[in-house]
């Protein structure tokens, strides 16, 4: 464990990462304190700049507090990042494991179903997923995780690929141990290293669609998040540019840090590339 932070320390990009998602965590854990109320409650005029009226980063076409709105945004775009990205490691896993561990048929199908997920545009495909489903944030996870899962199978089942054939897995098999038993106990613990890498890139692309999602008006009506917040100030950004700057902001700071955290998690769990890199 010292190892692990020692490399993933020596990455000054994904320290910088680590303290601004610290941040952005700890804004969403603590928006029920710093903005008591709901976010969509009306606290003055309308299209209050910054710094005025009471209000830190100004107000919206309804006199709506901003900061108030992206403090708990926070909760949600992050939540819905989370969740989805557990629900599409969990699809992955099992289907790329499958697939990567049996081979011959069974492999063939489930790659013919994974290509065919991935022929289909992303974005395009969860945002008629959610219309189907009626916006609200069970939809949105259940969209996301429908388009995002190809990737980690793929990246599971190249794994298992390379691990079938070690020899502590022709051990496990010649000790009798069942197929579930050596996937989940001797294979899937060597291969966690790059979905843990993978999974931790998997939640800023799962906000980026979310946001996207929200900006479109499908998102869950009854919640704030940061995309509706750009969406509803596209119509007054000339009129009023802090409405989707700050939204902006905390999208592009969420994202990058998480990306930085991923690169640094790439080094550290994998001490070759950071010795190679370093040569």
């Amino acid at each position: 464990m010292i190892a692990f932070w020692t490399r993933f320390a020596r990455h000054k990009g994904a320290v910088i990462g680590l303290v601004v998602l610290v941040a952005l965590v700890a804004l969403a854990l603590l928006a029920p304190l710093l903005f008591p109320g709901s976010p969509w409650t009306m606290a003055g005029r309308p299209f209050a700049p910054p710094m005025t009226g009471g209000f830190l980063l100004g107000s919206d076409t309804l006199g709506r507090d901003l900061a108030a709105g992206i403090a708990h945004g926070a909760r949600v775009s992050m939540l819905i990042g989370l969740v989805s990205t557990l629900v599409t490691v969990g699809v992955g896993v099992v289907i790329g494991a499958t697939a990567g561990y049996f081979g011959g048929r069974v492999d063939d199908a489930l790659m013919r179903l994974t290509e065919l997920f991935q022929t289909v545009p992303s974005l395009i495909f969860a945002v008629v997923l959610v219309a189907i489903l009626t916006p609200s944030i069970a939809s949105t996870v259940a969209a996301i995780a429908a388009v995002s899962w190809p990737p980690v199978a793929r990246l599971v089942r190249a794994e298992f690929l390379s691990l079938r054939g070690r020899e502590f897995v022709l051990a496990s098999r010649m000790g009798g141990q069942s197929d579930l038993v050596i996937i989940c106990r001797q294979i899937l613990p060597n291969a966690m290293a790059p979905i843990i890498v993978s999974a931790s890139l998997m939640i800023a692309t799962a906000i980026l669609m979310e946001s996207a999602i929200s900006f479109l008006g499908l998102g869950d009506p009854d919640l704030m998040s940061w995309g509706y917040q750009v969406g509803a100030a596209r119509t007054v950004i000339r009129q009023a540019w802090w409405m989707s700057f700050f939204p902006g902001v905390a999208i592009v700071l969420t994202v990058l840090a998480l990306n930085l955290v991923g690169e640094g998690l790439n080094d550290a769990l994998n001490p070759r590339l950071a010795r190679r890199g370093r040569v």
